[in-house]
């Protein structure tokens, strides 16, 4: 007899949803999401049975929740997702504690290499992947540390933590994802703050890559259980969120053949090479004005926020942890076909899109019936004006964030 399959999610935002669509999609079951607190993207669900608990981000707290679980669910298959980078440094480093559960995400050892930025980029030097020139950092500088001629690259200058998951742990007021710095003031000023904040780890200042949202490139890569790569899908974007904390989250994507980006099989190679398991999500970025300059940014060591491009494409990521990660074969899936996916309204996606030919596909590809919007699900929001409601105000509140962060040039 088939065993249960019982999704567990550490989380509670888009991420969540996403996954839990899949599997819904997928199996017809209900998530069960644990998270500090309830997020409007997962509100009034009927397909994720959200649970809050207030530490949560605790690792003690969170084992014996996940352990409770556990055990009122023996006999079933329970694949755990993690939604953010800080949850899924918990789980992987707690996974021998959390042997009840699938666990699709790379070892222990990869949050000491590949999950930081700057041990990351010397990874990609050793497989021949471009990223962009970097300098790396370990306190406080000055401003005659940081310029021009030292750094190597001119400015602006992209200026970021190489840890994400230890940088959230800091807050500060002015708190953003990703910084650009103008001058080396600036960047000695961000540096400098980020530092008082308490964060640990190393900082990132890095040339900044000429062009916009749709200059973008996300590429999501499966491996089983054995480090073999298994599924591959490529997404162009669109359009990127531009709140300062969501900057550079993914908010509309047209998926484009795998066989497009020529990187594709160096990092195939470097995480077959590396031993790498699960998901992995990469940030891409295409020099403006060239065809072929492709840089890579960061990898993830979890699907991505906006993971539902998979789904929609066909490479669910639900049946990927439940029945592919733990299996055996050496086939890999590379996704060929074309979908429009967004999060946001498609209006939106369509007026601040820059990249008006990519706005032609992705209206070609609805028209086609070749869309999906991750929270507009009906099988949710039928009978359920709960639901309803609350994807409807979802849906306002972007087109206003929109129109306070990023107004449309005349």
């Amino acid at each position: 007899m088939e065993k249960t399959i019982t999704p567990v999610i550490v989380g509670a935002d888009l991420n969540c949803y996403n996954v839990a669509r899949a599997f819904h999609e997928a199996y017809g079951v209900k998530s069960h999401a644990f998270g500090r607190y309830a997020v409007s993207a997962t509100k009034y669900s009927k397909i994720v049975d959200f649970k809050t608990v207030a530490d949560m981000n605790d690792d003690a707290v969170m084992l014996d929740q996940l352990h409770r679980f556990a055990d009122a669910h023996l006999g079933d298959k329970m694949p755990l997702f993690a939604c953010t980078d800080d949850y899924a440094a918990m789980i992987i480093r707690n996974r021998e504690e959390l042997s009840d559960f699938i666990i699709p995400y790379p070892p222990a050892s990869m949050l000491a290499s590949v999950s930081k930025k700057a041990e990351f980029y010397e990874a990609c030097d050793r497989f021949g992947i471009p990223h962009p020139k970097t300098v790396v950092l370990t306190e406080k500088t000055t401003e005659g540390d940081v310029e021009a001629d030292k750094l190597g690259f001119g400015y602006p200058i992209i200026v970021k933590p190489s840890s994400s998951a230890d940088y959230w742990k800091h807050e500060f007021e002015g708190m953003k994802k990703v910084y650009i710095a103008k001058t080396p003031d600036e960047a000695v000023k961000i540096v400098n703050e980020i530092y008082s904040s308490g964060y640990p780890e190393k900082m990132i200042l890095q040339e900044f890559i000429a062009g916009g949202d749709s200059q973008m490139r996300v590429l999501t890569c499966f491996s089983d259980a054995k480090g073999k790569v298994r599924a591959m899908c490529l997404g162009h974007t669109m359009l990127e969120e531009h709140t300062p904390k969501g900057l550079g989250n993914h908010a509309a994507i047209v998926t484009e053949p795998v066989s497009s980006l020529p990187l594709a099989e160096k990092i195939k190679d470097m995480l077959e090479a590396i031993g790498y398991t699960g998901f992995s999500n990469f940030d891409i970025k295409l020099r403006e004005g060239t065809t072929d300059d492709y840089r890579v940014f960061e990898v993830n060591l979890r699907q991505g926020r906006s993971n539902f491009y998979l789904t929609a494409a066909g490479l669910n990521v639900g049946r990927l942890a439940a029945e592919v990660y733990e299996s055996d074969g050496d086939d890999c899936v590379r996704i060929e076909n074309s979908i429009f996916w967004h999060h946001i309204p498609k209006s939106t996606a369509y007026t601040y899109t820059e990249d008006k030919e990519l706005v032609a596909r992705a209206k070609a590809l609805a028209k086609e019936g070749k869309e999906s919007s991750s929270v507009w699900y009906r099988p949710d929001m039928a009978w359920n004006p709960l639901r309803t409601i609350c994807v409807l105000e979802q849906l306002r509140r972007q087109k206003q964030k929109f129109k306070i962060y990023y107004p449309k040039k005349p």
